[in-house]
């Protein structure tokens, strides 16, 4: 990130802490309704080792989400690319994967996988997947049919050849697209993962939160994981700009 675009963020967090505040104070909200940015700062630091414990479970969560997710779905568009022949029986079903709302498979995946880290891992893998899986698919067909036509020309060229020296180098920036996606979605299926059945995480710490109404423990909570998200991200977009210089060098 460039100073000047650090400047602009910090500035951003600035605005918003002080709409926030001065929201509070101006409609005169109680703290079980919404707390001031003060109030969760203040529980951030009263609460640390509580919310380092929990957040230390979500963060292996996502993570193995993450890779699991983001490695299935490299792996199946690559199939999917390489052999039509199955395209008609697996893309429906890739649709179809993502039609089903995903409150209404963590139930399912609870009772199959268990209340440990097994469901949240699978939860987060399964929303990483369909995102992973359409960018890349996506960039492999739209590789310059010039070319696919001069790499065919080349005697002795082999189609994984062409693959791998051609379709995934011409792919990565479409590849890096759908990881950008995924690192936003991968705390989403952890935490609805804790949210139906859980003993440990974040999710499960802001249920209990509410439940006792201390909002601004929920709060706290909240905001590491956005603090987690948006770190997904700018790692993502660092990914997404090494591939596009990786795919100047090798073309």
């Amino acid at each position: 990130m460039t100073p000047h675009k650090a400047l602009a963020f910090l500035l951003s967090l600035i605005s918003i802490f002080a709409l926030w505040q001065g929201l509070v104070r101006g409609l005169k909200l109680p703290p079980y309704l919404l707390p001031t940015p003060l109030a969760v700062g203040k529980s951030l630091v009263h609460n640390a080792p509580l919310l380092a414990l929990h957040t230390s479970t979500t963060l292996q969560e996502i993570f193995y989400g993450f890779a699991l997710g983001t490695g299935c779905g490299i792996g199946f568009a690559v199939i999917l690319f390489s052999f039509p022949k199955i395209r008609p029986f697996f893309l429906p079903l890739l649709l179809i994967s993502q039609a089903l709302p995903v409150f209404a498979l963590a139930p399912l995946l609870v009772l199959w996988a268990g209340y440990g880290m097994a469901s949240k891992v699978i939860m987060a893998s399964l929303i990483v997947f369909f995102p992973v899986t359409s960018a890349l698919y996506d960039g492999l067909k739209n590789t310059p049919t010039a070319w696919i036509d001069l790499a065919n020309s080349i005697s002795g060229a082999k189609k994984w050849l062409v693959l791998w020296r051609i379709h995934l180098p011409t792919a990565l920036p479409a590849l890096g697209s759908g990881l950008k996606l995924a690192a936003t979605f991968a705390p989403i299926g952890a935490v609805i993962g804790e949210w139906v059945g859980s003993g440990k995480g974040l999710g499960y710490l802001m249920l209990h939160a509410n439940a006792r109404m201390q909002i601004d423990l929920m709060f706290a909570a909240l905001s590491i994981l956005a603090v987690i998200t948006l770190s997904l991200y700018g790692l993502a977009s660092m990914f997404t700009r090494h591939f596009s210089h990786r795919q100047q060098e090798i073309l």
